[in-house]
């Protein structure tokens, strides 16, 4: 079963990769990185366990990571309450958690962080 376009619309944007856009080929626009065109192969053709991994241990978890970082905004107007105390770097203490995985799934891709998780090592084609 391939990915779903939500699917790989999630996988994009945790991989630090930019809205792939409705042109029908992709390597034509203002900008066109290589790591893109690789994405996209590798989405294209996983192996059904592959996929399955991708889906239970990385979306899953990813989408979960991402909720609990917006979650942090309950307690940004509270420091402490009663013997509660609010542990101050919650909100980078969970990006650096979410980052972390968000890298694990590139890796697992075997592709090279997007712009948007830095450090992407991306080329530009011209």
């Amino acid at each position: 079963m391939s990915f779903t376009d939500t699917e790989k619309t999630d996988i994009r944007r945790f991989c630090g990769y930019p809205v792939f856009g409705g042109q029908p080929v992709q390597a034509f626009g203002d900008c066109f990185f290589a790591q893109d065109g690789t994405l996209e192969s590798r989405l294209d053709s996983l192996q059904a366990g592959e996929e399955a991994v991708i889906r239970t241990a990385y979306l899953a978890s990813l989408q979960q990571l991402e909720a609990d970082i917006v979650g942090t905004r309950v307690n940004l107007d509270t420091d402490e309450a009663a013997v509660w105390k609010h542990n101050r770097r919650e909100q980078a203490d969970r990006e650096a958690l979410f980052d972390s995985w968000r890298r694990r799934l590139c890796g697992f891709l075997g592709i090279a962080p997007g712009p948007a998780l830095g450090d992407g090592g991306l080329s530009l084609v011209v």
